[in-house]
């Protein structure tokens, strides 16, 4: 078994489409003429997810999924559970028998390939700003509660003084370094100035917003 990129004449995927039925994903698409079987990839495309085959992105050949078009027929569709939180990527690919081996056909149209979400898992998170009598500094305790472990990378405090930040860019970023594991994490305290105030942004709302849903408490 080996991968290709499509030819003239090779059978290809159109018309790809999916619906949610609960916790399964229907695959519906245009069954090209001349192909009996395909096979199908199923990846995450979360932001902090590691790629496979980095140098093309294509998935190992034990990872796929073989279909064969009486099943589809059978069906009228395929299905598969969805579990988790976060965005899939699914590609199907047709397949062909030539010279005793089996062409994986690649297409560059990507009308073989679709993103869903699974939904958004929500990270709450709670900051107290605790001052002493007679201090000029105060504490802040950041709570995060994650549904699911958190990349450090996915997360910022930012501090501003006169009022608590706006945006991440409202103010002194800092990173986290350590990731956040599911469940309840309490992280070391930390000293700001009297009129300081925080607060937790994304670092990127559009990369990890489609991921986790940040919810203060």
């Amino acid at each position: 078994m080996q991968y290709r990129d499509a030819q003239p004449g090779d059978p290809v995927i159109s018309e790809l489409s999916y619906k949610m039925d609960d916790n399964r994903v229907v695959l519906r698409w245009q069954w090209p003429e001349g192909a009996t079987v395909v096979y199908i990839a199923k990846e995450s495309s979360d932001p902090s997810a590691g790629g496979q085959n980095e140098g093309r992105g294509l998935p190992p050949f034990s990872s796929l999924k073989l279909f064969t078009r009486e099943e589809y027929k059978a069906a009228g569709s395929y299905r598969d559970r969805v579990e988790g939180f976060g965005r899939v990527r699914y590609t199907v690919y047709p397949a062909v028998r030539e010279d005793g081996d089996t062409f994986v056909i690649c297409q560059q149209d990507g009308a073989n390939q679709l993103e869903l979400s699974t939904g958004r898992a929500k990270i709450r998170y709670a900051i107290q700003h605790k001052k002493g009598w007679f201090r000029s500094r105060k504490t802040v305790q950041i709570q995060v509660t994650a549904e699911v472990p958190v990349p450090q990378q996915a997360l910022c405090y930012v501090k501003k003084r006169g009022g608590y930040p706006a945006d991440r860019e409202d103010g002194t970023l800092y990173p986290f370094t350590a990731p956040f594991a599911a469940g309840r994490n309490v992280l070391p305290t930390i000293e700001v100035g009297g009129d300081e105030y925080v607060r937790l942004f994304f670092t990127d709302g559009q990369k990890y917003g489609t991921i986790y849903e940040l919810v203060p408490e």
